[in-house]
């Protein structure tokens, strides 16, 4: 039998679209079957209560859990789509990973500096979990990555890869003591062909902010700025998509 969300879910349900809340509450929402049936699967992340809309029967791989029903007007109010898809879920926030479990890790690990799209991110998060980044380091300006659009386009992938909030310098000078080095994805003259750049095991690789770059008081003497080389014969874009070069980037890092 399903029953209907309660007054106080219903206001619960509210809060967690605001980044004050999800943090108070420690709770996030997850919104479309596809997305909360991962989240299942990967029993990274803790879910709470499942919502379906209203006269709709909850799909087969939550016939086992409890469901409440939402009104249709309400849950397209939450869902804030197109095409709202008829499931949501919430779900715990995971807990941050310490610096210190951090440094002791190899292999890649993301950082953004002030991205702000929740698409982007989103995508950011999920092309790091696909290539298997060690960590992600969410740098002041950041959009919250449990804002329910970055949730969406990662398509179940939150929380799979280890994340911390936090300024960015004091975390790279943490690492640099521990052997890894920092470079940031630069399309700007004097940034090094990453084609060209011998990639050390231990590499922090820093996304900057979709229209302003990255933030010149990260740059060091000991850090490197990398380029993705245009191979076209005629520069008809300024720059490529943060997430899309990150993903450009990981690729030729792993092959």
């Amino acid at each position: 039998m399903l029953q209907k969300a309660s007054n106080n879910q219903v206001k619960l349900l509210r809060k967690l679209g605001q980044k004050k809340y999800r943090e108070k509450e420690g709770l996030f929402l997850v919104e479309g079957e596809r997305a909360v049936q991962q989240f299942l699967e990967n029993k990274v992340v803790r879910t709470v209560d499942f919502f379906v809309v209203q006269g709709k029967e909850p799909p087969s791989f939550l016939t086992t859990q409890k469901c409440y029903e939402l009104d249709s007007e309400f849950f397209n109010e939450l869902t804030n789509t197109e095409t709202p898809q008829r499931v949501l879920a919430v779900c715990k926030i995971p807990g941050e990973i310490s610096i210190e479990l951090l440094k002791d890790q190899e292999g890649v690990i993301i950082a953004t500096d002030s991205i702000q799209d929740p698409g982007n991110l989103g995508t950011i998060i999920r092309t790091a979990t696909w290539f298997g980044a060690k960590g992600l380091i969410l740098g002041k300006g950041t959009v919250d990555m449990f804002n329910p659009k970055v949730v969406r386009s990662m398509a179940g992938a939150t929380g799979v890869v280890p994340f911390l909030n936090s300024e960015l310098n004091p975390v790279f000078e943490v690492l640099e003591q521990s052997g890894w080095e920092v470079l940031f994805l630069d399309g700007n003259p004097g940034a090094e062909p990453l084609n060209r750049v011998k990639v050390p095991g231990k590499t922090v690789l820093v996304v900057g902010n979709e229209a302003n770059g990255t933030d010149p008081g990260l740059i060091t003497a000991d850090r490197k700025r990398v380029m993705i080389p245009l191979q076209g014969t005629q520069k008809a874009v300024e720059s490529l998509n943060a997430a899309i070069a990150l993903s450009i980037a990981l690729y030729a890092i792993h092959n």
